[in-house]
């Protein structure tokens, strides 16, 4: 069975393109022309997959976006995964992370049932809370690293034995990778940061949020984010795609987005290499 790390690298060098795009879609700013099918959000999904697949190399599902609508939303986030491409790898951005039974049910949601490709993670309760997400060489396990909200300056930037804290969460990371499967997330929104985190970890997968909504600098997120080979780095827009346009036209400007990120990514990672 093949590490995460080496899949991944696979799927880019596929579709060329390190475009990731999550579906964290917002029952509130669904566009008018599909309010009135039986299954909007499946509906606004399903078109928005069919725009962008040709594009991307995954989509990231936040699972809070679908547990928020009740009793429909597992239904909906099962039919949201059906709905991508094989070949596309899939995110669970559900960033668990608890005591080690607990731990143990949450891997088994989100990789064996749910059957993510990968699954976000917290790691501040340490190794028992991370280990059952590990088991499998197959499923990636993107441990948070240095986030891309403000409030990322209340604890990650804490020093720890003379360093940031989330710099001892990067060393964790690549000790804790045994099996190849192990990445980071860190936010666009922290430059200089991800190009010392890229430098502690060169060969880690890192998932890149905060580019498009956020004001993260794609450029940067690309230079600073990618291996010395030009990959492992996911770039990720979810609002700058899911909602470029608000009418009728959404899939067209979804698509045109994704494909505008994914050329610009790829123009930077071409410099960056």
């Amino acid at each position: 069975m093949n590490p995460f790390a080496d899949r991944l690298r696979a799927i880019q060098a596929a579709r060329n393109s390190l475009l990731c795009v999550g579906l964290d879609t917002d029952v509130k700013k669904l566009p008018a022309s599909v309010r009135d099918a039986a299954d909007p959000v499946h509906e606004f999904n399903r078109r928005i997959v069919e725009a962008t697949a040709d594009v991307v190399a995954a989509y990231k599902i936040n699972l809070a976006f679908y547990e928020a609508m009740g009793d429909r939303g597992w239904p909906a986030l099962r039919r949201t995964i059906a709905l991508v491409p094989e070949g596309i790898l899939v995110i669970g951005d559900a960033k668990r992370g608890d005591i080690g039974n607990t731990a143990e049910m949450y891997a088994a949601s989100l990789r064996d049932d749910l059957k993510f490709g990968a699954s976000t993670v917290n790691p501040y309760m340490g190794s028992d809370a991370v280990e059952p997400f590990l088991r499998d060489p197959s499923h990636g396990v993107f441990l948070l690293a240095l986030t891309s909200n403000p409030g990322a300056r209340d604890f990650q930037y804490l020093a720890s034995k003379g360093v940031p804290l989330y710099e001892q969460v990067v060393r964790k990371a690549k000790r804790w990778n045994t099996r190849g499967n192990v990445g980071l997330v860190v936010g666009a929104t922290r430059p200089a940061q991800l190009k010392r985190i890229r430098s502690i970890a060169p060969h880690l997968p890192i998932l890149i949020p905060g580019v498009g909504a956020q004001g993260g600098d794609l450029r940067a997120a690309v230079r600073y984010g990618c291996t010395a080979q030009g990959d492992l780095a996911l770039i990720n827009a979810s609002r700058a795609v899911l909602y470029a346009s608000g009418g009728a036209d959404f899939a067209e400007a979804a698509h045109a987005a994704a494909r505008t990120l994914r050329d610009d990514i790829n123009s930077f990672r071409r410099r960056a290499g």
